[in-house]
Parts: C-alpha cells; sequence; structure tokens
C-alpha cells in the first residue's frame, strides 16, 4: 500500500469498524428487549454478526485482488455492491419477525446512528485534499448527506423526549436522508470512469474500488439507507406512531 493511501485507509477502515460494532451493540440490546427466547436471541444475533463480517472481508479480498477496478462496463461492480444488500434490508423491514423487532426499538436510535455520515463526509473531503476522489463527491461540490448526519441529533433528541411532532419530523428526515443519499450516488457513478461518465473533471471516482475504500459504496452506504428505512418502517407501521417505552441500556 502506498504511504499516501495508509492514513485514509485506515481512517475507512477504523470507520466502518466502529459503525458496525455500534450496531452490532444496539442489535444485541434491543434484542434483550423482546419477549423472544435467548435461543432465538442468540441466533439472530449470530447471523447477523456473521453475515455482516463474512460480507465485508469478501469485499476487502475482491479489492484487494483488483476485482472491483474495472470500469470499462456498465454498470460498475462498486455501484451493484451497494444495491446488493437492499433486497435484504426490505425482507427484514417487512417481514413478521423484522416487523415485531422494530417494535422494540426505540426511534431515536435509528435516528442517532446516522450521526456517523458527518464523519463519512468528513472523510471524502480527505480523499479530496489529498486528490483521490472530484469535488463534486464532497459538500465543497454536489453531496451534502453531511446534512444527515448533523440532522440527526436534533430529530435524535426530539424522538428522545417523546415530543409530539418528532414522528412526523422524523418521516421527513428520513426520506430527505434517502434523497441526499440517492444524490451522492448518483453523483459518484456519473464520476466514474464509465461509457455513462458526466463529470470529466479529474480525478475520476474510481478509489471506491479499490482496497480497502469498496467498504464505502459495499458497508457504510448500506448502512445508512438500511437505518433509513427501518425508521420509516417504524415509524409509518401505523396511523400513530408505535408507542415505546425508553428505558436504559442497561435494563
Amino acid at each position: 500500500m502506498k504511504n499516501d493511501l495508509l492514513i485514509p485507509s485506515i481512517a475507512w477502515l477504523l470507520l466502518t469498524s466502529v459503525s458496525i460494532t455500534f450496531i452490532l451493540i444496539g442489535l444485541k440490546a434491543a434484542l434483550k428487549r423482546t419477549d423472544w427466547s435467548k435461543d432465538k436471541q442468540q441466533r439472530i444475533f449470530s447471523i447477523a454478526s456473521i453475515s455482516v463480517l463474512v460480507w465485508s472481508v469478501l469485499l476487502l479480498i475482491l479489492s484487494y485482488k483488483g476485482f472491483f477496478e474495472d470500469f470499462s462496463e456498465f454498470p460498475p461492480k462498486p455501484a451493484l455492491v451497494i444495491l446488493i444488500p437492499l433486497p435484504i434490508v426490505f425482507i427484514i423491514a417487512f417481514s413478521k419477525t423484522g416487523t415485531e423487532f422494530l417494535k422494540t426499538i426505540p426511534p431515536y436510535w435509528l435516528v442517532f446512528i446516522q450521526t456517523f455520515r458527518i464523519a463519512v463526509e468528513l472523510l471524502l473531503l480527505m480523499a479530496f485534499i489529498k486528490r483521490m476522489i472530484p469535488v463534486q463527491m464532497t459538500f465543497e461540490g454536489r453531496n451534502f448527506d453531511v446534512l444527515t448526519g448533523i440532522l440527526a441529533l436534533p430529530v435524535g433528541y426530539l424522538l428522545l423526549k417523546r415530543k409530539s411532532y418528532a414522528p412526523k419530523l422524523a418521516i421527513i428526515f428520513n426520506i430527505i436522508g434517502l434523497l441526499l443519499l440517492v444524490n451522492i450516488v448518483v453523483i459518484a457513478v456519473l464520476s466514474m470512469p464509465t461509457p455513462i461518465r458526466y463529470f470529466m473533471n479529474e480525478p475520476a471516482n474510481v478509489i471506491v474500488g479499490q482496497f480497502p475504500f469498496i467498504l464505502l459504496p459495499g458497508v457504510l452506504v448500506p448502512i445508512a439507507y438500511a437505518m433509513n428505512i427501518f425508521s420509516l418502517r417504524q415509524l409509518l407501521l401505523s396511523e400513530k406512531t408505535i408507542p415505546i417505552h425508553v428505558t436504559p441500556l442497561t435494563q
């Protein structure tokens, strides 16, 4: 690995690891809030943990071998890894077990976790400064996804305080979050050196196909849209927000 890529690589690996760890900790805490048997709780946690680990390791191995660096065909492989987890997210969100599970999660959990998108945008800015990505992929250009991370703080706080208007505000927040995510994904794809490239300024967006930066489209982006979808599903399950008793994690 080149020296100029060492610090950015470590930063992306660290952010991904921390994000996954927080989600798994939250998952375990949320499972304890259910009335499911310990065996079922452990089974779900094990499946989720192993699936995320295997997916992440697979992406890292393939990217290390250069699997994602061919942009001659469309759609580019880094864009496809964004979509692969999407059906699984919908299956979880709309399944019977997933629906029951979402009812046990305090709404603010699924909003506060989106603050990780602030760190993502700061790392993208770092990558731009190092001339690894084009300007349009940062908040100095056409990427405004940092707003999702920033807005997660007040929206999550209002949900925590159980303000009457907070659920509707959270629905708007999640829709905006998804739209901003779609915006940057489209910009990222149109910045890749593919037959449909639109943004011709250099450098082209090839870094997302390299090791370990494949974790951005392959893991961090799916985490972002999964939390938006889960939160929306939770808030829209009924005409009124699902009543959830907010209790400390230690209980």
